[in-house]
């Protein structure tokens, strides 16, 4: 009788826990019917704000709403490469505000064919890239001697200046040392070759071009040498002779710069090749500046297509090339005392305002926010700013940055700790601007500098990527008409702009020639850079299917 008693005892307990586990059971599933219902009807009612504007739902259909970047490691060796780590940034913290809800204003009227049309890249008619040697192409013979090379200026004209050299040693025979990178110029970089590329690579991918070395050899310290300042923009009588006649000589030929000493045209098609070969293939960055870059391209991707903006607008590009306008009194003074201060800028009085008439001065942060604005861009269009410190600071950016708030860069994008290893040396911040500039939907620079056209080549290397060249003459006098109360109608401005760089996009051409009349060194400065533009030497147009060829050179 007792065990009995125990038995239903156990029995009442057991079907108690039997009953607890339904009912939570039951409650569990009540709370996620909730959740799963609220998520629903967020998704299927607008917000009060969105509701109250028919314009800001339009731009909510036709740009995602912004997400924060999610962080996550890119490096296998996270704890040996701290400089890895994706670090939420403190003022990236909380989700930026959603586009639909930014200026839904300026977004009335946007229509899918409208957003597809501004972000569409133009036509590559079916051009490739085509750098492969000629069957008459032969490894590099016996070396006469080595080369070694002084680059000068910023990151973009060292790197044209080390593949132009790449050219010369193979014309001349010689043995290239990994260049040094400049070390003078205005940025006071001490980075190094290795520091800011791939050495190895580098060697690697031009063996079966010009022999290349990390140092000169121990053995060469006392052997005959000579510094030249090889001749801007010469051809290969030039090398072949004057310059190759110097190893009865000589066995080390030092160039001491590298900006423009090779021809842009009028060479073998071979050199032209090894030429695009070095400059997208074999001279890439760093690995850790390339895992930064490619960081900071998601973290920009996160907010949808984006725009490039390489705002030339840093104090030594403005003192260099004399533009004041809408500078104070103070600023255009220090502006011209650092260009008096800097020796080897040899033009020292400039008028600025005949500067800025015939186009020569980059556009300021104002009149890129109306550029952008009279080509149809929406105030939530994501930019990114491809820059070093603007001058003026947030004062000068203020009238860009309330047009367009969602202004990103480097620096908003990563955290500190992430950008230490690169702050002080202006070649590698630069590295990774370009990255990120050449991974954009939109490039627009504000001034044709060495990044921007070096930008501008590899974008068309790679299948023509939009471009928009601004037609900086034009604009001012526009924006001038503007000041001046002449022009007060922003759809004729739009309309204007708009067809002045409807061929302005990147679409496949030949690079261009000089200019007609030019005589001696302005004859070659006139002509486009190489790098700037590879077609047709690099870019082949793919054949019709229906022909025995593959691919032919327009």
């Amino acid at each position: 009788m007792r065990e009995m008693q125990l038995v239903q005892q156990k029995q009442r307990k057991w079907k108690g826990v039997v009953l607890l586990r339904k009912l939570l059971t039951c409650a569990i599933c009540l709370i996620a019917m909730i959740a799963l219902l609220s998520v629903h009807l967020q998704v299927l009612l607008p917000t009060s704000s969105s509701s109250s504007s028919s314009a800001s739902s339009s731009a909510a259909s036709v740009i995602p709403d912004l997400k924060l970047p999610t962080t996550t490691a890119t490096s296998q060796h996270e704890q040996e490469q701290s400089w890895s780590r994706e670090l939420t940034p403190p003022h990236l913290s909380k989700p930026p505000q959603p586009s639909s809800q930014l200026d839904g204003g300026r977004a009335k009227g946007n229509s899918n064919s409208n957003f597809t049309k501004l972000w569409k890249p133009p036509p590559n008619r079916d051009y490739l890239p085509c750098v492969d040697p000629t069957p008459n192409y032969t490894p590099p013979g016996e070396s006469r001697g080595y080369l070694l090379v002084h680059t000068n200026g910023g990151l973009n004209q060292m790197r044209a200046g080390i593949c132009d050299m790449v050219a010369v040693a193979r014309i001349i025979n010689a043995t290239l040392v990994v260049p040094e990178l400049d070390k003078r110029s205005f940025w006071q970089d001490s980075s190094n070759f290795s520091d800011v590329f791939d050495e190895d690579h580098f060697i690697e991918a031009l063996a079966n071009d010009v022999k290349v070395i990390k140092k000169l050899p121990k053995e060469m310290a006392g052997s005959p040498k000579i510094v030249r300042h090889f001749r801007s923009w010469s051809g290969m009588d030039y090398y072949e002779g004057e310059i190759a006649h110097m190893w009865g000589d000589y066995q080390v030929i030092r160039a001491a710069k590298s900006d423009s000493r090779l021809a842009n045209n009028n060479l073998p098609a071979d050199i032209q090749k090894l030429r695009c070969r070095a400059f997208y293939e074999a001279l890439r960055f760093a690995p850790r500046i390339e895992a930064m870059g490619k960081m900071l391209v998601d973290r920009m991707r996160s907010y949808g297509p984006y725009i490039a903006l390489h705002l030339r607008y840093e104090k030594d590009m403005l003192a260099f090339s004399g533009c004041t306008h809408g500078l104070s009194s103070d600023e255009a003074d220090e502006l011209k005392k650092i260009r008096e201060e800097t020796a080897h800028w040899k033009v020292k009085e400039i008028d600025s305002r005949e500067q800025r008439s015939k186009g020569y001065c980059p556009l300021t942060p104002k009149e890129i926010a109306m550029f952008l604005s009279a080509l149809g861009f929406p105030s939530n269009t994501p930019i990114y700013i491809a820059s070093g410190e603007i001058y003026g600071g947030d004062t000068r950016m203020a009238d860009l940055q309330t047009l367009y708030p969602i202004l990103m860069s480097k620096e908003k994008l990563a955290s500190v700790e992430e950008l230490e290893p690169f702050i002080n040396h202006a070649s590698q911040m630069a590295a990774l601007d370009y990255i990120v500039s050449i991974e954009s939907d939109v490039f627009i620079p504000s001034y044709s500098g060495n990044m921007a056209r070096a930008v501008e080549g590899h974008r068309r290397f790679i299948g023509h990527r939009k471009t928009v060249s601004p037609d900086r003459k034009a604009l001012v006098h526009l924006f001038d008409k503007i000041e001046r109360g002449k022009l007060r109608d922003s759809e004729s401005l739009s309309k204007q702009v708009i067809e002045l760089h409807k061929h302005r996009q990147g679409s496949p051409r030949k690079r261009k020639g000089p200019i007609s009349g030019t005589k001696g060194t302005d004859r070659f400065r006139s002509e486009e850079a190489f790098y700037v533009n590879p077609l047709p030497d690099c870019l082949c147009r793919r054949q019709s299917p229906s022909l025995n060829t593959s691919v032919v050179i327009r």
